[in-house]
């Protein structure tokens, strides 16, 4: 298995790129200036992209999305809700700054596809299942996907989940932006993000990768005293 990632463009929005077999791959969130890194790595890599998987419609993770999905040909998939975020009309006045700074290619890959969450797929020879996960975005996927072949520092992990902005280490996505939703991301953590193995790693939209396990342990998002219903 190769896996690997870089923090792309001024908010550092991980981009990560993912084989199993060596060949073919896909690459997930190429946010602002990711492009080059991306074709980097696969030329070095002798990698064909087959994919691109984005978790959201933010600018910091699609910002390359058509760049690298055209460049050769290639399906992008993201969430119905968040499809709407390539429209330039509806974005805040930060993601439009950053457009403009640092000259993205902010529009729709010539292939996207929508999605709704629940959906199973093959992907350069491997098996996602998506799971939609409101709260930061109407359109947050988790994108999930099993360990084929053991990690041998930690033999016990079992798949990986592509988070996105759902859920970081030690913290969560925000929920104050347009679109997002407080109660939708408590009901979230309690019913797809709380649910996930403890043998789960995570891979985050920022910041480090961690695991289930210690999510549950040590995140205070994850704690009752966050997550149990407010009374009126």
């Amino acid at each position: 298995m190769f896996l690997t990632s870089f923090p792309a463009g001024p908010l550092q929005a991980n981009c990560y790129l993912l084989s199993t077999d060596g060949k073919r791959c896909v690459v997930v969130d190429p946010g602002v200036n990711a492009f080059e890194p991306v074709q980097a790595i696969v030329t070095e890599r002798d990698l064909a992209v087959e994919a691109v998987l984005l978790t959201h419609g933010h600018p910091d993770h699609v910002g390359a999305a058509a760049d690298v999905a055209d460049h050769v040909g290639v399906p992008a998939f993201i969430h119905a809700a968040d499809r709407e975020l390539f429209d330039t009309s509806l974005l805040m006045p930060w993601a439009l700054e950053i457009i403009d700074r640092f000259h993205v290619n902010h529009v729709e890959p010539a292939d996207l596809r929508e999605l709704t969450g629940g959906e199973a797929l093959e992907l350069a020879g491997m098996a996602f299942t998506t799971e939609v996960a409101p709260g930061h975005r109407p359109g947050c996927l988790l994108w999930r996907t099993p360990l084929l072949e053991p990690v041998p520092q930690a033999p016990e992990l079992t798949e990986l989940v592509f988070t996105g902005d759902v859920v970081f280490a030690g913290s969560i996505g925000r929920t104050d932006l347009p679109g997002g939703d407080d109660d939708a991301m408590r009901r979230t953590l309690r019913e797809v993000v709380l649910p996930l193995p403890d043998t789960a790693v995570l891979l985050p939209g920022h910041g480090p990768e961690t695991t289930m396990a210690h999510e549950r342990a040590t995140n205070a998002y994850l704690q009752d005293s966050y997550l149990r219903p407010i009374q009126p």
